[in-house]
């Protein structure tokens, strides 16, 4: 449902889009997930192997469920995030993975079959007849797989590649990457700041934080009008940078008119090699989700979404929402959520001392242990300190943490370290040569520690390009600090999944590690799970890695 005042979209003017064949309406500004949320619809997808029903998870990049088709009149593109595609008028967008429709799809009964089905079966069932593997059992299986297709014509649509060079590159423009873009900006240094959203700012706007007592979103604004009006520095919108290599050199994949209807006049997407004397990664940090009984049900999302989805866009994907976390975050998603108007069930604190919210329950050491629902989340079940609870619920916002967006910085060969008080992993010092992590993905998760980190790695760059830099006031900001009691997997008889992508659970990893895959990478391509698998590892799961590979 839409919440009114509330979002970075233009209500003066509504957007007609297409999903399976029906026409919705949403607004500028709305991705494609944000705008099926306020319309009530839930199910977005199917998973990998079992076909079980999805929604949305995230509202980034990360989205493992919300996977979709767009289809244009030349081309059809497959595996795009719902929550990355904006909408635009005549956009035409299907899901994937499904027979013969999404909410009636035959090849669910594959989730009966789940516990012959286990992650890594081919390799262990189809083992004879040889001569049956090539003719039979791969075609089979190889057909089974996999999510999107692609239409078999050809792509009339043109790509562009495009050279950049600047002395400091900064990556990410929440409020460490706004803060060093300004800093260098004004020293005379040429800037280059790219930013995978359409919008500028990060978590500011999606927090709807305060800063010098002032709503953030008007600090951002200012910056951005500043370095907008600096002939020495390029804002590249819509740009995730993909990677970085020798002398300095970064890949960019910026998204020309994939938000756009049909323009033959411009370029689907552009893949720019930056070359930057000094890079500035301010790439945040993302949320992580706990795995307990049941926890993919559409309508279960993490708490930095739902979130989002209020303070960007001005949905709340639910009527009554429960919140589950063993942080403090989520007393703030709480207390937004009902300054909205929103009924909020309860709060499920897994710690056993927490404080207290006003107009609204807090269940200390409580966890869920089941959930029910098939196409949409109705209700949750669980224990706590007092006994168990059964709480009717339709959206469950789930807080494990955050873990630093360090990706950059592994490569080229630089291995991360674990920060128990974070429960996260950070990047090492000098992973890369000339790049310095700050704020977020550098483990600091407070908005005051983010502007000054940001600031202090930009005044780090323009010395060494024997530049001085320039007094720039940093904005007063308000926070708790980050605290947290790590809970990585909760006991059950449900199955818990760690990678909602490929369809894998807990089970599966610890399956892996008695049969001595003792390596996250090779549990990696064995379980065909994604990283995330090593966070879990060294918290939670280690113990039992452990004690399987011993």
């Amino acid at each position: 449902m839409r919440i009114e005042g509330k979002g970075a979209i233009d209500r003066t003017k509504p957007v007609s889009f297409k999903f399976d064949g029906k026409t919705y309406q949403g607004f500028k500004g709305d991705t494609l997930a944000s705008a099926l949320l306020a319309n009530g619809v839930k199910l977005l997808g199917r998973s990998f192997k079992y076909h079980r029903p999805r929604g949305v998870l995230t509202a980034g990049s990360e989205e493992p469920n919300a996977l979709v088709e767009v289809v244009g009149a030349t081309n059809q593109t497959p595996n795009v995030r719902a929550t990355v595609q904006e909408i635009f008028e005549g956009l035409n967008a299907r899901s994937q993975n499904r027979w013969p429709s999404l909410r009636f799809d035959l090849m669910a009964v594959n989730d009966l079959a789940a516990p012959f089905l286990s992650a890594g079966f081919y390799y262990k069932t189809f083992m004879w007849p040889k001569a049956l593997w090539e003719g039979l059992y791969e075609p089979i299986i190889r057909r089974a797989a996999g999510l999107g297709s692609l239409s078999g014509k050809h792509d009339e649509g043109h790509y562009e590649k495009a050279f950049a060079f600047c002395d400091v590159l900064v990556i990410g423009a929440g409020p460490t990457g706004l803060m060093a873009a300004l800093t260098a900006a004004r020293a005379g240094a040429d800037v280059i700041l790219c930013e995978e959203d359409r919008l500028l700012g990060g978590r500011l706007i999606a927090d709807d934080a305060t800063l010098n007592g002032k709503p953030a979103a008007d600090w951002v604004a200012a910056v951005e009008a500043e370095l907008r009006a600096s002939p020495n520095v390029r804002i590249m919108p819509r740009t995730t940078v993909t990677g970085a290599y020798d002398g300095g050199q970064y890949g960019a994949l910026e998204r020309v008119g994939l938000h756009k209807g049909p323009r033959p006049d411009l370029p689907r997407e552009c893949f720019w090699r930056i070359t930057a004397a000094q890079t500035v990664l301010a790439a945040g940090a993302l949320e992580r989700s706990i795995a307990f009984p049941m926890n993919d049900r559409p309508g279960i999302m993490l708490a930095s979404a739902v979130q989002s989805y209020l303070n960007k866009f001005g949905v709340v994907p639910g009527r009554r929402v429960t919140l589950f976390a063993n942080n403090d975050g989520a007393r703030v998603v709480a207390r937004q959520l009902m300054a909205a108007g929103v009924s909020v069930a309860a709060i499920l604190d897994s710690r056993p001392e927490a404080s207290a919210v006003e107009d609204c329950p807090v269940y200390l050491g409580a966890q869920v242990t089941d959930t029910k629902g098939r196409h949409g989340l109705r209700a949750i079940s669980g224990t706590h300190m007092g006994g168990e609870f059964q709480i009717e619920t339709d959206l469950l916002a789930v807080s494990g943490g955050w873990n630093p967006t360090l990706h950059i910085t592994c490569h080229m060969n630089g291995r991360p370290r674990w920060e128990a008080s974070l429960a996260a992993f950070v990047p090492m010092e000098n992973a890369v040569p000339n790049l310095k992590a700050a704020g977020a993905c550098n483990g600091a998760f407070t908005t005051l520690a983010c502007l000054t980190e940001g600031a202090d790695a930009a005044r780090a760059a323009l010395i060494s390009l024997g530049r001085n830099a320039v007094a720039v006031d940093q904005p007063k900001a308000e926070g708790m600090p980050y605290v947290i009691t790590p809970l990585w997997q909760v006991a059950g008889k449900g199955r818990a999944w760690l990678d909602f992508a490929n369809d894998v659970t807990t089970k599966d990893v610890k399956l892996a590690a008695q049969e001595g895959y003792q390596s996250v990478e090779h549990m990696k391509l064995r379980r065909s799970s994604r990283p995330r698998l090593r966070r879990w590892a060294r918290g939670g799961g280690q113990m039992a890695l452990r004690r399987s590979a011993s």
